[in-house]
């Protein structure tokens, strides 16, 4: 007969003043004058980093494993320690412009998480782990997300070793600098679920005055370079019906870039950020514009619905101005839905804690996104001020901290068993 009496734990909440202070903390290491953090990926600051949470970790009893590419994994056993333990976690390091919280709160909350559960004594059925995956943000090295990339093989750890910064120093080499080269083969540790808390990055819940966001799942993108070709030509003699003026025709389809986002609701996004302008002479007309184009929707089927559109568009502009237009995919990433129990699991936990909440998709990529190959994952998101990230006045309300990590708590308990 079973006498194990399983512990009440709907009242169980974590410490809120606890977090934030580990937050502040850790926000020390590369504190910016503006109040940001810059703690490039694989620098002195990063390994200052990754010591302080581990030495956090291993205070609150739990043993720390690096793999080779220099992922952390955190354990805090279970009574069953041959099931594949309940992981969540995120990266600690950041933009060179960086805030305190983008993945910082990640891996924090996850720590938060098992100090909680050590103070009233709580044992869980399956381990439970906090992982921190290297070089997410990918600011000093490319690709991004490479620790978790090369955990769940979408590229080869020998790629990613021989990742150069911009003064030729490799991955392998820092890596080795710092002391973060471990033993385990990456991709040899089992996940039974990932979870994965963070800001939101954007304005959607701070727009609905939600405390959470339940993500349903991370936006697929396709990035191209677009390339319109007239004529160059003297501003002053050249009459206007007589221009083959690239630049004004390139306005037109960047335009057209927005309308399409528009055309495919309610998660379509358009977007050029980056123009270059041949000669970029003030008396010349303009002969060759080149630009990039950022599309991103929560399908693969509603991408290539925009990528037929977008194309459509130019073809048609292309035949009523005579000029040349071409479009070029130059990289793409698949949309990634979460795991319907995990997405399940976030929702009744802000439902059971009483936290306002809505469906919501990331934008941007996370470590989750790789980890959702591998294993049954979700993410939570709560409001960063005015939708700020990226940026080293990225802020962040104490008690939505708390509350994040409240629901993480709680749906991690659910999976770990108790």
């Amino acid at each position: 007969m079973d006498t194990k009496v399983k512990t009440d734990t709907s009242q169980l909440r974590i410490n809120g003043d606890r977090l934030w202070a580990s937050l502040m903390e850790l926000a020390q290491i590369g504190a910016t004058a503006k109040g940001g953090v810059c703690r490039l990926a694989l620098t002195d600051l990063d390994r200052q980093g990754r010591d302080l949470v581990t030495r956090w970790a291993q205070e609150a009893g739990m043993t720390v494993t690096i793999d080779k590419i220099g992922n952390g994994f955190m354990r805090r056993p279970g009574r069953n320690n041959s099931l594949p333990p309940i992981m969540t976690g995120s990266h600690i390091d950041t933009q060179p412009t960086g805030g305190k919280f983008d993945g910082n709160y990640g891996v924090l909350a996850g720590i938060e998480v098992v100090r909680t559960l050590n103070d009233h004594g709580i044992e869980t059925e399956a381990p439970i782990e906090v992982a921190f995956w290297t070089n997410e943000e990918g600011s000093r090295f490319v690709p991004v997300m490479m620790g978790s990339g090369v955990f769940a093989k979408a590229f080869s750890l020998e790629h990613a070793y021989a990742a150069k910064d911009t003064d030729g120093k490799s991955v392998k080499d820092e890596l080795a600098r710092i002391g973060y080269i471990g033993p385990q083969e990456p991709g040899d540790h089992p996940i039974g679920y990932y979870f994965e808390t963070h800001i939101e990055q954007g304005p959607v819940l701070e727009d609905h005055d939600k405390t959470i966001g339940v993500v349903t799942g991370v936006l697929g993108i396709r990035w191209y370079d677009c390339t319109v070709t007239g004529m160059e030509a003297h501003a002053g003699p050249t009459p206007m019906a007589l221009r083959k003026d690239a630049l004004q025709v390139a306005t037109r389809v960047m335009q057209e870039v927005v309308a399409c986002a528009h055309r495919h609701p309610p998660h379509g996004r358009g977007t050029v950020g980056m123009v270059h302008v041949h000669p970029n002479s003030r008396n010349v007309i303009p002969g060759e514009v080149k630009f990039s184009i950022d599309l991103r929707n929560a399908t693969d089927a509603d991408c290539e619905a925009m990528d037929q559109d977008i194309r459509a568009v130019a073809a048609r502009i292309s035949q009523e101005t005579g000029l040349t237009i071409k479009i070029d995919l130059v990289s793409s990433y698949t949309a990634q839905p979460f795991n319907p129990d995990c997405i399940d699991a976030v929702r009744r936990g802000a439902q059971m804690l009483g936290y306002s909440h809505m469906d919501a998709v990331s934008g941007a990529g996370h470590d989750a996104v790789y980890m959702a190959r591998l294993a049954p994952a979700g993410m939570i998101f709560i409001p960063c001020k005015d939708g700020i990230s990226h940026n080293e006045i990225e802020d962040a309300k104490p008690e939505h901290i708390t509350a994040g990590c409240n629901v993480l708590l709680h749906a991690m308990l659910e999976r770990a068993g108790r």
